[in-house]
Parts: C-alpha cells; structure tokens; sequence
C-alpha cells in the first residue's frame, strides 16, 4: 500500500512563494511518475505539473514560468516551488503517484493566494 502525505501549503500574498512538499512511502516501484494537480472552487481538478524518475517534467501552460518541479528519488519525495504567485493559483493542490497498475492521491494542501 502507498501512502502520500504533502505539506507546505498556507496562505500568501500575490507575487509571493510557497514550497510544497509530497513524501511517498510503502511500496514505490523504481519507475513511476509523480506530481501536482489542483483543484479551484467550482472547477475541475487540472494538471499542474509532472516529474518522472528519470527527471522528464512536464509543466502546464498556466502555471510554466512561475513553478518547478523536482524530486528527491531516495527519499520519494516531489516538491512544488511556487514564484509569482497570483490569486487565480489559489486552489487545493493534491499529489499523485503514477505506477505501473495503480495511481495513489495524496489528501490534498490547499494555497489560497490574496492580499
């Protein structure tokens, strides 16, 4: 079984930044794809950005500019770094973990962007 527990999310001003952080543990295959969607009151849930294991990221058109990526293999671990944050980012940010035969969701950070 998968768990995935994410942090770093909060409140901040527009143009500010916040970090968030997913930890994966139990059973993690070698080969898997991890990353960020989010979720605004009233819309559907929208891909943020991805990262494979082996370090391909892709990034939506919305967010490219402003947020990156990464992740720590040993520790399985993804991080979002969110720059030049704007209102419309606001949102609650969940994490996935794709592996061959199954997807696990983390429970979800909300980031709420305002003044």
């Amino acid at each position: 079984q998968v768990q995935l527990v994410e942090s770093g999310g909060g409140l901040v001003q527009p143009g500010g930044s916040l970090r968030l952080s997913c930890a994966a543990s139990g059973s993690i295959f070698s080969i898997n794809t991890m990353g960020w969607y989010r979720q605004a009151p009233g819309k559907p849930r929208e891909l943020v950005a991805t990262i494979s294991s082996g370090g391909s990221t892709t990034t939506a058109d919305s967010v490219n500019g402003r947020f990156t990526i990464s992740r720590d293999n040993a520790k399985n671990t993804v991080y979002l770094q969110m720059n030049s944050l704007k209102p419309e980012d606001t949102a609650v940010y969940y994490c996935i973990l794709a592996q061959p035969m199954a997807r696990t969701w983390g429970q979800g950070t909300q980031v709420t962007v305002s003044s």
